[in-house]
Order: structure tokens, then C-alpha cells, then sequence
């Protein structure tokens, strides 16, 4: 009983599979053309240019010039860390949201505090700060066991965090 089953299953697969080869063989012969010849007979069909071939990779020399100007850029800010002034009323560890920060004569207040990478050995701390007169986002990091020395400040633009020249911060 089961192999009439299975034989009628494969009699009906193999009476499929020769209807498929018959239908495709039968598009291949309805005159369609290919191709290269569907425009064989025209002289005035133009081509879209060939793409330009891309360019070689980079030699380390100009990879580490170009790594040289961005870091240029980056330490760029005009301040050095020597001249940025910190007036702490409490341990920058102990700032908590709804406290008031001042970045260059600027009212900020404290979003949120938190621990940004921890390395182990040391914590990549990040203070969310905002702006309420002009709704910008800002950012103060800081690695914990190098407050001073690490300070950086940063403005959000748009998706991204810029870094931003600052001179004097006081919480």
C-alpha cells in the first residue's frame, strides 16, 4: 500500500517536471531575442560611460600624514590643560542630577552621571549636562583616578559628540 502511495507521488512529480521543461523550452523558442541582439540593428544607441577604476590603496606614509592632521585637529583646542581652572565645592564624583554646573560662564545642569567604559584599573566617567536657556545637550568626561588631567568637554551635534575648547569649569 505504501509503495502505490509513493509510486503515484512520483508519477505526478515526473508528469510535473516534464510540463515545467516544456513551458520553458517553449519561451525559449517564441522568438524572443537575447541581448546582444535587441540592439544589434542600431547605430544611434549610446552607452552609458564605463565606471572610473578605483584608486590604489594608500601608502603608510600618507596613512600616517592623514592620521597626523586629524590628530592635529583634535588637539587643536587652543587650551592647554594648564590653563583650566577648576573651582570644586564637592568631589566631581559626588555631582548628581539637578546640580548646577558652570562651563565658561555657561548654567548648565547635571542630567545624568555615569560610569562611560569601565577599564578595569580605572572608570571613563561621563557627566550628561544641559543647557534649559538654548535646549543643547553637553558632555563632561573624565577618567575617575585623573580628574583634572582628563577633563574634556563636548557638545552634541546632532548624533555626535564634539569636542570643545573650555577654560574654566566650577561646580
Amino acid at each position: 500500500m505504501v509503495a502505490k502511495k509513493t509510486k503515484k507521488k512520483e508519477v505526478k512529480i515526473n508528469k510535473k517536471l516534464k510540463k515545467d521543461i516544456q513551458a520553458i523550452e517553449e519561451e525559449k523558442n517564441s522568438g524572443g531575442s537575447d541581448l546582444d541582439d535587441a540592439f544589434a540593428d542600431d547605430d544611434d544607441v549610446e552607452y552609458a560611460e564605463s565606471k572610473p577604476k578605483k584608486v590604489g590603496k594608500i601608502s603608510e606614509e600618507e596613512l600616517e600624514d592623514e592620521v597626523e592632521e586629524a590628530e592635529d585637529l583634535s588637539n587643536s583646542s587652543g587650551v592647554d590643560r594648564e590653563d583650566i581652572v577648576m573651582n570644586a565645592s564637592k568631589p566631581i564624583s559626588k555631582l548628581k542630577k539637578g546640580d548646577k554646573v558652570s562651563v565658561d560662564g555657561k548654567q548648565l545642569e547635571v542630567d545624568a552621571h555615569y560610569c562611560l567604559i569601565d577599564h578595569g584599573s580605572t572608570k571613563e566617567m561621563a557627566i550628561e549636562l544641559f543647557d534649559s536657556k538654548t535646549d543643547k545637550d553637553y558632555q563632561l568626561r573624565y577618567f575617575d583616578d585623573q580628574v583634572k588631567e582628563t577633563l574634556d568637554f563636548y557638545e552634541l551635534q546632532e548624533i555626535l559628540y564634539l569636542k570643545r575648547p573650555f577654560t574654566k569649569v566650577s561646580f
